[in-house]
């Protein structure tokens, strides 16, 4: 149980899910560690209950009453525009980082000889270290360990000496308070607490990214996605629709948003088709998150509404930090490839729920005029 529960790709933004089968018994043990923040879904087995059969998404070739020409739609590549530039790090200015000093705590003796440095994202230990009374205290450990973390973190494959004379001298000058005396083992054992490591990674990464992350101010078509080459793929169980108007078999909701939006697709009599942009598509646009780390965005779903006109569309219920970068990106995408070619127009739209249920617009026409969040400001 304690390795099904432990996520396989941590950092990486995908729902991962453990089946657990056992005894009535062991069942009752396994729902009591709901209190601990596990949700469970409970499923029947045994005989009289039906089969569990995968769900197959897959272009609806075998529809004779579907138009697969006509529902098909093209996507362009462009080449990436943003890209990391791994500039010298000596340029990295520690004394002007701007960020909150951490408090300069003081432990007992005995406090001060357990060292535990935990993961920033996870929690879980990733380096302890317990001194005896009479160890010579070494700080290079110490700062050689949190350069490997900002390494890691931002995939740098050199610069380790430089970014570790960065770090020894943030941690001494800069990080606390006041300037502290690294040799001493209160100050390993205050670099331990989960405030001051924090600080000290997500500080070196944001500078980092600041510093290396750029804007190539163009982009090119170099490729060509075309929705009838998508091959099979499997999804877990889940509710979808049967869609006339796409090129699928299925359209599969990861939310009951993005089943409602397309259902209300179905009834446009204003488009052609759309597709929801599954992983299998590979339809995704690069963009600086708000980390300003540099990420993939894959929007929600690709609407043709004529053959002169396609439309991306981003549904969300509740936003996070990313919406507006992403929408920000999509909107650039959108510039770049009409000006790259002209042949067909590109646009997009962002939907949200609450607008959405309570408008209930009657047309696609409709929800081009109404939804216009994202693009009031670039258009004014």
């Amino acid at each position: 149980m304690g390795r099904g529960l432990r996520k396989m790709y941590p950092g990486y933004d995908a729902e991962e899910y453990v089946s657990v089968v056992g005894t009535d018994a062991f069942m009752d043990f396994v729902e009591s560690i709901q209190s601990e923040g596990v949700e469970l879904e409970r499923k029947a087995m045994g005989e009289g209950t039906k089969p569990k059969t995968p769900i197959i998404v897959e272009i609806d070739n075998e529809n004779t009453k579907k138009d697969i020409d006509n529902l098909d739609i093209e996507i362009p590549v462009l080449t990436p525009r943003v890209y990391r530039e791994y500039k010298n790090l000596t340029s990295l200015d520690t004394g002007h980082f701007g960020y909150k000093k951490v408090e300069y705590k003081t432990f007992s003796i005995e406090e001060q000889r357990e060292i535990v440095f935990k993961d920033i994202t996870t929690g879980e230990i990733s380096h302890t270290t317990i001194l005896d009374s009479g160890a010579v205290t070494d700080y290079r450990s110490v700062v050689g360990y949190f350069t490997r973390v900002i390494m890691k973190d931002l995939r740098l494959v050199s610069g380790y000496d430089v970014l570790y004379g960065k770090v020894k001298s943030f941690i001494r000058d800069e990080l606390f308070e006041k300037p502290v005396d690294l040799d001493s083992l209160n100050t390993l054992r205050n670099l331990s607490e989960l405030e001051a490591s924090k600080t000290l990674v997500e500080t070196f990464k944001k500078q980092i990214n600041a510093l290396t992350v750029q804007d190539k101010g163009d982009a090119e078509i170099h490729d060509t996605i075309k929705l009838r080459k998508t091959r099979p793929f499997v999804v877990k169980e889940q509710g979808y629709i049967i869609p006339k108007k796409s090129i699928f078999n299925k359209i599969i909701g990861d939310s009951d948003l993005e089943l409602q939006f397309a259902a209300y697709l179905e009834d446009c009599d204003d488009l052609i088709s759309y597709v929801k942009n599954y992983m299998a598509v590979h339809f995704k646009i690069d963009y600086v998150n708000a980390k300003g780390e540099i990420s993939n965005y894959y929007p929600d779903f690709i609407v043709k509404k004529s053959k002169k006109e396609v439309f991306i569309v981003e549904t969300k219920g509740l936003e996070d930090l990313d919406v507006p970068l992403k929408m920000e990106r999509l909107k650039q995408w959108c510039i770049d490839i009409n000006k790259a070619q002209s042949g067909i127009k590109y646009d997009y739209i962002f939907v949200d729920e609450e607008s959405f249920n309570q408008y209930q617009p009657k047309s696609f026409k409709e929800l081009i005029a109404g939804f216009r969040e994202y693009k009031e400001q670039g258009e004014a």
